[in-house]
């Protein structure tokens, strides 16, 4: 349930920086805190990165938004991802393209 309030409360703070609600909407369907490690579950749904390991981060839910916005991903398109760190992103613009297809590489094996 906590996760819950602090996802609504990520997604209103979003929805005011004029984020689409198609966008907002991918978001609030993929639950941030199962991608992250569990130390950091607790701030999954703050605004800012959080560390996944092996140095790398998964990015601020704002830029994710901002890039999902921006690329204005439609059901039925096939979208590349290079750098899949946690599948997050990879998760988010999947429900943005529906019926087509995310594809992601991920350089690091134990992130792969």
């Amino acid at each position: 349930m906590e996760f819950e309030v602090k996802s609504n409360q990520l997604i209103e703070e979003l929805r005011q920086h004029g984020i689409r609600e198609r966008v907002l909407g991918a978001m609030k369907s993929v639950h941030r805190h199962l991608f992250v490690p569990e130390r950091e579950q607790e701030n999954a749904y703050g605004d800012y990165p959080l560390m996944i390991g092996f140095n790398q981060t998964i990015s601020a839910p704002h830029m994710v938004a901002i890039m999902c916005d921006l690329l204005d991903i439609r059901d039925g398109m096939k979208v590349l991802e290079i750098g899949a760190g946690s599948g997050y992103h990879a998760a988010v613009m999947a429900v943005l393209a529906g019926s087509g297809h995310v594809y992601t590489v991920e350089r690091i094996e134990p992130l792969a």
